[in-house]
């Protein structure tokens, strides 16, 4: 048994939720949604700089939202471990209708009091949208169907987006819909890591871009 196989071992299985680098609208603090924007120059150097960190847990499998920033960051790592990757449009980021395209600013001058009952947890379309439990219901089956194809201490890589990933975490750890905003957002290209314990689906790391440690003591 080779050293990396011995570390995996007993392990359990892990999910490595990974956001997608940098683009213009980030930058501008536009809200993307699902509007198909690109990876700025400076976002294709945060994905191949993550890569090559998320690489070297090597990865058994790799699924991607089908929006180009997403399918950029993925092709990063695909192209350093060989793996395919699969796309899928069930986990691009919420669509959040006529609040697509205008600034954090914008939403707040001109919708106020709806971005406010978001942040306060109440279910709402933002923009004529998405709930977000509905972007949950169509993301979080997709994690757990790739999930369960894993070898028994294998490692998925889901390239998606911040809103869904959230979601999708929260989902997961069976949270009620209107904590899922107390997890805190994801930089650019960082990840969140989950793994399969005796309890179902624990947070291992959150917005995380080195390597993740051990964790020692955990309980004191």
């Amino acid at each position: 048994m080779t050293a990396e196989a011995g570390r995996k071992q007993g392990r359990g299985r892990r999910v490595i939720l990974w956001r997608h680098g940098q683009t213009s609208w980030n930058v501008e603090s536009r809200f993307q949604g699902s509007t198909d924007v690109e990876l700025t120059e400076t976002g294709i150097g945060q994905a191949r700089r993550a890569a090559r960190l998320l690489a070297s847990l090597e990865p058994d499998a790799i699924v991607a939202s089908d929006l180009r920033r997403a399918a950029a960051t993925a092709a990063e790592l695909a192209e350093l471990t060989g793996l395919d990757v699969t796309h899928d449009e069930a986990l691009r980021e919420t669509y959040a209708g006529v609040w697509q395209g205008l600034t954090h600013e914008e939403i707040l001058g001109r919708y106020g009091d709806e971005y406010a009952a978001w942040k306060r947890g109440e279910p709402v379309r933002r923009g004529g949208g998405e709930l977000e439990s509905e972007v949950a219901d169509r993301a979080a089956p997709v994690v757990l169907r790739h999930a369960d194809k894993l070898p028994e201490d294998g490692t998925l890589v889901v390239v998606s987006h911040g809103g869904t990933i959230r979601t999708t975490i929260g989902r997961l750890l069976g949270l009620e819909s209107q904590h899922w905003e107390s997890l805190g957002g994801l930089s650019n290209c960082c990840w969140s890591v989950l793994g399969r314990g005796a309890r179902g689906w624990r947070l291992l790391e959150h917005n995380a871009g080195t390597l993740p440690e051990p964790v020692l003591g955990d309980d004191d």
